[in-house]
């Protein structure tokens, strides 16, 4: 099979969320050059941004409230004409102790980096899954595989995104639909700003356990986000995919 049969996207419909971010942003860049037609969804203005960068649509709306959340899935479903593959990029982080962590914070990082993605993946699912094809991509973590430091909350509901993703994909890949994650390593994005930017003593810590010599960018996501969408992962079903700068390995 040549390069573009297992690797390009032209003619597929995708959607993205929090595709205004860092990592939703750089996602979007490559499913486009790769030849999709891309839908942003998400609340923040920068959604519009990265649509017409990527010559998509954005439909704004916020996903921790699901009536929003369904409308705005629905509204760039039709904005697309169908849809062939999902990502979801959008997430909260409320950094506290577990001892100074308030439930409205937990509510809303579960809500928002859990729930969320489970609603979106049924209703991907729901148009998926008759139609014998489909690729759903989920943004797991790190801290999918650890337990960090003051960030239970971020950790529970990135613990539970790598758990439903294989979940998913024990019932629907009989269907023909690929369930997949990526679990980014640490990218520098404004969700994590607070490391890089503020936390010298961190940021150092994490640079010297990294093989690959540096933190992360957007764009280094943009190889395993175009081949979870492609027919190239067609047999691969339920992986947790790290891209870690080697973060896993020490």
């Amino acid at each position: 099979m040549s390069a573009d049969s297992l690797f390009g996207l032209a003619g597929r419909r995708a959607l993205v969320t929090g595709g205004g971010g860092g990592i939703g942003q750089g996602i979007v860049l490559a499913l486009a050059d790769a030849g999709a037609t891309v839908a942003v969804l998400g609340r923040s203005p920068a959604v519009e941004d990265a649509a017409a960068s990527a010559g998509g649509v954005a439909v704004r709306a916020d996903l921790s409230d699901r009536s929003e959340l369904t409308r705005g899935f629905e509204e760039s479903v039709e904005a697309l004409g169908g849809l062939d593959v999902l990502v979801t990029c959008h997430g909260a982080v409320h950094a506290a102790p577990a001892l100074e962590l308030t439930l409205a914070d937990w509510d809303d990082t579960v809500e928002t980096n859990l729930t969320a993605v489970f609603e979106l993946c049924q209703l991907a699912g729901a148009l998926m899954v008759p139609r014998g094809r489909g690729k759903i991509i989920t943004i797991a973590s790190m801290l999918s595989f650890q337990g960090g430091f003051g960030a239970a909350a971020y950790a529970a509901s990135k613990g539970g995104v790598a758990q439903l993703t294989k979940a998913l994909a024990n019932e629907w890949a009989p269907h023909g639909v690929n369930v997949n994650a990526i679990a980014p390593g640490y990218v520098k994005t404004p969700l994590n700003r607070h490391i890089w930017e503020s936390d010298l003593a961190r940021s150092e810590a994490v640079l010297a356990r990294l093989p690959a010599g540096r933190w992360g960018v957007p764009p280094d996501l943009a190889g395993a986000a175009v081949f979870l969408a492609a027919p190239a992962s067609d047999y691969v079903h339920g992986i947790v995919l790290p891209v870690d700068g080697g973060w896993l390995a020490r």
